[in-house]
């Protein structure tokens, strides 16, 4: 029994000794970039919708019942194309109307001539008096006025016969239709709506707290829903005088480029970008880091990891934050451009940390 005693608490001493060994130090990777220097700027991003650059709505200048409608919603047309055309057998009638009033006053023009002639040939021998003269004059004009209504109502009646017929002002797509054959329409009663493939425009409707730094010419990057990948530059064209609904200012934005899956009415978002003031009152320029890169500190400043390269630990660094810009932090002092800091995991790391650079040569922004 002494031996089985002995043996055991040797063997529990050989244990100890092993746990007793130390255990080798794991140096934790971390992600990791290098600070940036930028611009200090401001954006805003505002809703708007698409619209084509050039669109009219289309109706006839006279009215009466649809004999034919030549387009459909959708169709895309070009310049003179016939789109609708009404029954023109009233105006034609008015037409051949004018034109026998008018015959018939160039003939009643055509006799008062004549008399005229006859009294002048007679008042010059002396043989009539003045005022015989005077009735051939007062004839004469008052039949070349007659002419002259006459031609007037016969031009009118020529428009109106050529404006039975409703034509396409420009190239472009039928984005509207409100007619049908045999319906009864009415002189300026709107039946198609055309939009022109001369582009596409964004409205929107800008805030008056940031109205005073958009000018006319500036150029802004937009975005579309459900097209992620897609953006484009659009270019201040219009710039309402007036606020409307929400002290807001209704801007047009022409976009540079044509792009073919893109809709009129489609809804866009405008990235107002400008420089600006930080929250403290900063301007200038501004070091940008990954919004993931920081850690709340004391009185509402923010913290960061800064590795050093020498020793291969990190230290904790207070920095001033400035704006937020696509989960990206303008700080305006506590880094300097080049500077390598953590971009993830910061909250387990520690002052004086031994770590190495995840993927070392390879720079990994978390945005």
């Amino acid at each position: 029994m002494r031996y089985s005693l002995v043996l055991a608490f040797l063997i529990l001493l050989v244990g100890c000794d092993d746990a007793a060994e130390t255990v080798p130090q794991v140096i934790r990777p971390i992600a990791w970039t290098a600070v940036e220097s930028v611009d200090l700027a401001q954006v805003r991003r505002l809703s708007g919708t698409l619209k084509a650059a050039r669109t009219a709505s289309l109706s006839f200048e006279v009215g009466g019942k649809t004999a034919t409608v030549a387009a459909n919603l959708g169709d895309v047309v070009g310049k003179g194309a016939l789109l609708a055309e009404i029954d023109d057998a009233p105006y034609q009638l008015n037409l051949n109307a004018a034109r026998g009033a008018l015959q018939e006053a160039r003939a009643a023009l055509h006799e008062a001539e004549n008399s005229y002639r006859r009294q002048k040939q007679l008042f010059d021998k002396g043989w009539i008096a003045q005022a015989a003269l005077d009735n051939a004059i007062a004839t004469l004009d008052s039949a070349r006025s007659n002419v002259n209504i006459a031609q007037a109502q016969f031009e009118l009646a020529e428009r109106d016969l050529t404006d039975t017929r409703l034509l396409a002002p420009y190239d472009g797509r039928i984005t509207t239709r409100s007619i049908e054959p045999s319906q009864q329409v009415a002189a300026g009663q709107p039946v198609f709506e055309i939009e022109g493939q001369g582009g596409l425009e964004v409205s929107v409707m800008v805030p008056e707290t940031i109205i005073q730094n958009v000018h006319d010419g500036q150029t802004f990057e937009v975005t579309f829903a459900g097209r992620d990948a897609l953006t484009a530059q659009a270019r201040v064209t219009e710039i309402g005088p007036r606020a409307q609904a929400s002290n807001a200012f209704p801007i047009t934005l022409a976009l540079a480029g044509d792009y073919p899956s893109l809709r009129s009415g489609m809804s866009a978002e405008v990235n107002f970008t400008f420089e600006g003031r930080g929250r403290t009152g900063y301007t200038g320029k501004a070091m940008k880091v990954p919004i993931t890169a920081l850690l709340p500190g004391n009185d509402q400043d923010a913290l960061v990891f800064v590795f050093d390269p020498d020793s291969g630990t990190v230290s904790r660094r207070s920095v001033q934050t400035e704006n937020i810009i696509d989960n990206e932090v303008l700080i305006s002092s506590g880094l300097e451009a080049g500077e390598i800091i953590a971009t993830a995991g910061v909250a387990f790391l520690r002052e004086g940390q031994k770590v190495r650079l995840f993927d070392t040569g390879v720079r990994q922004f978390n945005q």
